[in-house]
């Protein structure tokens, strides 16, 4: 688990490709201390395993499944990462509960300034929107952002200067992709409110009431 706070930008030093596959290895500092071997760390919002480590370096795996849900396999040697250690019990939440599992990759379509402000209007499938609410929650590459609007195929998120200079979205145009994670909380709910009784226990709760009670 993470918060969507990145701690450094990490570079990729090298890559080993697979039939279906990649080992990266990433350059990095901050997120090697304490660290070891089967520890997680998040690359661009993926949670992935810590495999081998150097003095300024450590290794990943990365399955089918990973490269096939993120944007992990466009990356190029060189390439700059959003690096973030997991969730450590007694530490500050400053972002939100982030999982490292994407749920879709996104598209850049619109990057504009507002005093010193840089809005982002990302494009993304139906599986992300789901999530997507006014105020809430979206992890765009790792980085824990609140949602200042929304349309129907795409969301707007805006950036201080400390988090564009502090994370790859403050080096990516339109065009570029980005891999995106609803709000963990809302799948649960979804999924509590939508399955039969008979798979998740009789109770009082469904959509009807919330709307009656004014919650929808």
């Amino acid at each position: 688990m993470f918060t969507g706070i990145v701690e450094e930008l990490g570079r990729l030093n090298r890559i080993r490709r697979g039939v279906a596959s990649a080992e990266l290895w990433v350059g990095a500092q901050a997120v090697l201390e304490g660290t070891v071997v089967g520890d997680s760390i998040a690359v661009n919002g993926v949670c992935l395993t810590v495999t081998a480590l150097g003095t300024k370096e450590f290794a990943a795996d990365v399955m089918d499944e990973t490269l096939t849900r993120s944007n992990l396999g466009e990356l190029r040697v060189g390439a700059a990462v959003n690096l973030e250690r997991a969730l450590s019990f007694g530490g500050r939440l400053g972002g939100h509960l982030v999982s490292g599992h994407i749920d879709g990759v996104g598209a850049i379509v619109k990057v504009e300034k507002k005093d010193i402000a840089t809005l982002f209007t990302i494009r993304a499938p139906q599986g992300v929107m789901r999530y997507i609410i006014e105020k809430g929650s979206v992890a765009v590459d790792g980085t824990s952002l609140t949602v200042v609007d929304f349309q129907e195929d795409s969301f707007r998120v805006s950036l201080i200067p400390h988090t564009a200079q502090a994370t790859v979205l403050g080096q990516k145009n339109p065009g570029a992709t980005v891999n995106l994670e609803g709000d963990i909380i809302g799948k649960y709910i979804e999924r509590l409110l939508t399955s039969p009784p008979e798979k998740t226990g009789e109770s009082k709760i469904d959509l009807q009431f919330l709307a009656a009670n004014g919650y929808l």
